[in-house]
């Protein structure tokens, strides 16, 4: 008589997820917002005027120099996590010529606050432009839809 093999166990499949992992991919995307979202405050308070257009795509990579006038006229340029300081124009075109001079393609952004005599802003433009810096664009906001109704 033949000895008796011991019964063949089955392994029953796991139906337990491991979420370990993705827990860990849940706090390194918690860790890079938290990084990242104090950069994208706007640094100099201004009331931007509402205007009905197509927004253009910026990506932040590109080279772009933000260039704001609050509603006392005075310039200030955005560099990033720095606080911008109060400038005259002679310094924001010195700025402006040194950036474009080191990188050509540099796109630069007026911020104008909605309050702010449209001769200043028409005199940074104009001031950009006589140094050779060509694109040179305005920064505004769409309106908002609930305002209207």
């Amino acid at each position: 008589m033949e000895p008796m093999a011991p019964p063949v166990q089955k392994r029953r499949p796991m139906a337990e997820i491991n979420v370990v992992p993705y827990i860990d991919v849940m706090l390194v995307l918690l860790i890079i917002f938290m990084v990242t979202a104090p950069m994208l405050v706007q640094s100099v308070p201004v009331d931007l005027p509402q205007v009905d257009a197509t927004p253009t795509e910026i990506e932040p990579d590109d080279n772009t120099i933000i260039i704001s006038v609050n509603a006392q006229g005075t310039y200030f340029i955005e560099r990033g996590e720095e606080q911008p300081e109060a400038m005259i124009l002679d310094d924001v075109q010195d700025y402006a010529r040194k950036i474009s001079a080191q990188v050509p393609d540099t796109k630069l952004l007026i911020r104008g606050d909605e309050r702010v005599p449209y001769g200043k802003v028409v005199v940074l433009m104009g001031s950009l432009q006589a140094i050779g810096i060509q694109n040179v664009g305005l920064i505004t906001e769409a309106p908002d839809p609930q305002a209207s109704r």
